[in-house]
């Protein structure tokens, strides 16, 4: 009993320090929070970047270490990051089809939905009929993304709706890396141009320049990548096409000219045609054997006459 005591106080103490230690390194951890918190910021940013610094001369291509090879990130901090995340990057696409007994009126009602959502035609083809007026149309619109979801309504009711579609693309994640590469890129330029004017050698002066054409080549790459991701999240397209209903009136007067003398006319030049057709055609199948026979003829022809004649001749007697 008395060594099971001992044993079972021993392990009690153990535990008490142990708390008691915990406890006393959460106190220190805690004080050493407030007061990096309260003064000691502009302190601990300056530790922060005397290691990047040091790391920056020590790198042979005088770049700094928190640029990489590919140009990704990684000058940029959390708070750049999260500017940027904060607003969802979209392209957004859609297509439109109408019908309307009036492509013109429809063509005015399209453009007053263009000029509500602040948007522009950027291609308009139109097509004609017989009487001047418009029988189709097909346009190209540019609107603000923001209000891509309102333009697609408003067009859809502007006439008789026959088809509607849109796809909407997150690119706010891709929009994000080709702003920091950009960034990145421009830093790593200017390290290589200071780097530049400081070669001595011809050997140095080419190997750096080598690496300053590369590198203008792929940040003009990249502004190019960045130039249409902002225009294509900040303007949405919106391809729609409009076609002409054909009105009673018009369906009356097409079921008239089906009937009559007009109707009559009609069918018979077209019979007349399709015989002429025939003929010429069955003519054309047939004159290669007519010109054979009549080669042939001629030569049978003579042949004949030259017997009739044997035949006709008076026998001499002797």
């Amino acid at each position: 009993m008395t060594h099971a005591a001992t044993g079972l106080r021993r392990r009690l103490t153990t535990a008490a320090l142990a708390v008691l230690l915990v406890t006393t390194v959460a106190a220190c951890s805690s004080g050493s929070g407030e007061s990096r918190d309260s003064g000691g910021g502009d302190a601990a940013s300056s530790e922060a970047e005397a290691p990047a610094r040091g790391a920056d001369a020590d790198r042979p291509d005088g770049l700094s270490a928190l640029d990489d090879s590919t140009g990704r990130n990684v000058a940029t901090g959390p708070a750049d990051v999260a500017d940027v995340a904060d607003e969802r990057k979209l392209i957004s696409q859609g297509n439109v089809q109408l019908r309307s007994e009036d492509v013109e009126q429809a063509l005015f009602d399209v453009q007053q939905v263009v000029d509500t959502v602040a948007g522009e035609v950027v291609q308009k083809d139109t097509a004609t009929g017989e009487a001047g007026a418009a029988t189709r149309a097909r346009l190209v619109l540019r609107v603000p993304s923001a209000r891509f979801d309102e333009a697609m309504a408003g067009l859809e009711d502007a006439a008789d709706l026959v088809t509607s579609s849109s796809n909407v693309q997150d690119v706010t994640t891709k929009v994000l890396d080709v702003d920091i590469r950009v960034r990145v890129q421009r830093r790593s330029i200017q390290r290589i141009e200071v780097l530049l004017d400081q070669a001595e050698s011809i050997r140095d002066i080419v190997a750096v320049e080598r690496q300053l054409s590369t590198r203008q080549a792929d940040l003009a790459s990249l502004e190019r990548q960045q130039a249409y991701l902002a225009d294509q999240t900040a303007q949405a397209t919106i391809t729609l096409s409009i076609e002409r209903t054909k009105a009673p009136a018009d369906k009356a007067e097409e079921k008239e000219d089906r009937e009559g003398f007009v109707a009559g006319l009609d069918s018979g030049w077209t019979g007349f045609k399709n015989v002429t057709v025939a003929l010429a055609t069955a003519l054309g199948a047939a004159l290669p054997f007519l010109l054979v026979l009549a080669l042939l003829a001629w030569p049978a022809r003579l042949l004949v006459r030259r017997l009739a004649r044997r035949r006709t001749s008076p026998v001499v007697e002797a």
